[in-house]
């Protein structure tokens, strides 16, 4: 099997991504999981978000190249400028976000259907990104549900166990990401 330099380059910026998306979920897994969640809470919670990071960017995708007929070479240009404000919106509510939210509300029911969506929001727009873009798309859905979900119930672990501490640097770190790989897109 013989395995380009290009599909490695193109795994490696799918798996940075992916691991940007997840920080987003990260984070907010340790500030949930703060409350003292059980390990059967946070299967259930990392799996809904997994769920939902695969299927929120699919959606994307379908638009993005929907769109991407009718505009053409224009369309890579909006899919970087589009993770680059993605980006830059972590970083806003990194630093200027309201923190007064009630996390433990989030894990039930509805609240559960409106907190993974909420977390998967991104995955939504880069989804779109990638759809103007010529790329693996199941590759790249099936890592967002992976680190997704599997960083989500790292975030809750971790929340579990520790402070608040690390879960707004994993932001910050996604939120660069974002925007260096949305650069990358446009030049």
């Amino acid at each position: 099997m013989d395995v380009t330099l290009f599909e490695w380059g193109q795994f490696l910026t799918l798996l940075l991504i992916a691991l940007a998306l997840g920080a987003d979920a990260f984070s907010l897994g340790v500030g949930v999981g703060m409350t003292g969640m059980r390990l059967k809470k946070i299967a259930k919670v990392s799996l809904t978000i997994g769920l939902f990071h695969v299927a929120m960017p699919l959606i994307g995708i379908f638009i993005g190249i929907y769109l991407s007929e009718i505009v053409g070479d224009i369309a890579v240009m909006v899919g970087g400028l589009i993770l680059i404000a993605m980006g830059l919106h972590m970083l806003w509510n990194v630093f200027y976000g309201d923190d007064e939210e009630d996390k433990s509300m989030k894990t039930t029911g509805f609240g559960l259907f409106l907190f993974a969506f909420s977390v998967s929001l991104d995955a939504l727009s880069v989804g779109f990104s990638l759809g103007l873009m010529e790329i693996n798309k199941l590759l790249a859905v099936t890592m967002f549900g992976i680190a997704g979900g599997g960083m989500a119930a790292a975030g809750m672990m971790l929340g579990r166990r520790m402070g608040n501490w690390l879960g707004e640097y994993s932001e910050v770190l996604g939120g660069l990401i974002l925007v260096i790989f949305g650069i990358k897109f446009i030049l």
